[in-house]
């Protein structure tokens, strides 16, 4: 931080990098949450469920 307690860019473009990764990961989750595997006899709602519970973890993890 400078002097004036002020993030510095470097540090604003290292936290913005970071939320970004978050919000992939977040995003990939609920992508494959909702992804239908004709395979699998998964159940569709559960596994949807479970997506958006990691996505709403990994957001919270990042304060988001």
């Amino acid at each position: 931080m400078t002097e004036d307690n002020a993030p510095s860019e470097h540090e604003k473009l290292r936290v913005l990098e970071a939320q970004v990764q978050v919000l992939a990961q977040a995003v990939r989750a609920l992508a494959d949450g909702l992804t239908e595997i004709p395979s699998e006899d998964a159940d569709r709602e559960k596994q949807a469920a479970r997506g958006a519970r990691l996505a709403h973890e990994l957001l919270l993890s990042e304060g988001l």
